[in-house]
């Protein structure tokens, strides 16, 4: 079925992305403002783009017409940022740094989460995620009411358990548990239902073909 995103309206285009384009990895996203008050959020217009550098993306939706979310604000005041990854096991308090609380309540601390100073920014990033990066502002992209925020990647935070060589830096992925974006408005999506489809080379390929 077609649907023309030229004469449809926003919320009926933005109703089709966000219930096809599945499961979206989510950026927990940690800032300060200029007075280094703290706010925790989460994001699922979100993936890493680039390798070298290492660039990953938010896209911030407005707080209300003509206004930044705070995540936002706070990235456009001060260039830096923390992009915490969300385990199965803190769904819930990841939930409630979603509330629609006032400026200048702290998130992190109405969900009961706890704060780990981080080694290269100013925000801290959250103990109960198992993976956590420090970033500073790349690019900002305004996207009609959005801004994408690229940022650069200075520091990854890896729980130890996780990782099972550091001198090869292999990660033991299905451990950290983490947890994808579905539909809707509570929908979301384990990770640990998967299947392995190893990529193939030209030679490969061409075998397979031969043998069918």
């Amino acid at each position: 079925m077609l649907f023309d995103f030229e004469t449809l309206a926003p919320q009926d285009c933005y109703k089709l992305i966000v219930s096809s384009v599945v499961p979206r990895p989510i950026a927990w996203v940690v800032t300060q403002d200029a007075a280094g008050v703290t706010n925790a959020a989460p994001y699922s217009f979100f993936n890493a783009f680039s390798s070298n550098p290492v660039v990953v993306g938010i896209g911030c939706g407005p707080k209300a017409p003509g206004a930044l979310k705070d995540t936002c604000a706070n990235i456009k005041a001060t260039g830096e940022f923390v992009v915490c990854l969300v385990p199965e096991q803190a769904v819930h308090e990841m939930n409630a740094t979603a509330v629609d609380f006032p400026a200048g309540v702290d998130e992190i601390a109405e969900a009961g989460l706890t704060r780990i100073a981080s080694a290269k920014v100013k925000p801290p990033r959250i103990a109960e995620s198992p993976v956590a990066l420090e970033c500073v502002t790349y690019q900002l992209v305004p996207a009609g009411e959005h801004t994408i925020v690229l940022g650069r990647v200075v520091a990854v935070h890896i729980q130890d358990d996780c990782v099972l060589d550091p001198a090869k830096f292999y990660v033991d992925t299905p451990k950290l548990n983490l947890l994808g974006r579905m539909h809707g408005r509570g929908w979301y999506a384990r990770t640990t239902d998967r299947i392995e489809v190893p990529r193939l080379t030209v030679a490969e390929w061409e075998a397979k073909k031969a043998a069918e």
